[in-house]
């Protein structure tokens, strides 16, 4: 009898936590984008302007462009959580 359980036929385990690639902090009007693996830093460097505002690590985005961005990283198979 094969089984129907989606994870045991897929390879996948249901334990697998994602790579966390970025933590997303809201402050205000400005949201920190941090970067944590280098998949993360290397979207960085391809997907966001040169004249981009930083601080430290993380790039600082205006509020209305964080909905976008969490959607581009979706797209380029990368992870955010909300710390």
């Amino acid at each position: 009898m094969k089984s129907s359980n989606t994870f045991h036929t897929s390879g996948s385990s249901p334990t697998e936590k994602p790579v966390i690639d970025f933590v997303v902090r809201g402050e205000g009007t400005i949201w920190l984008f941090n970067p944590l693996t280098p998949a993360a830093f290397q979207f960085l460097s391809e997907h966001i302007q040169e004249d981009a505002q930083y601080l430290g690590d993380s790039l600082a985005v205006e509020h209305r462009y964080v909905y976008d961005l969490l959607l581009g990283l979706r797209e380029h198979g990368l992870w955010a959580v909300r710390g």
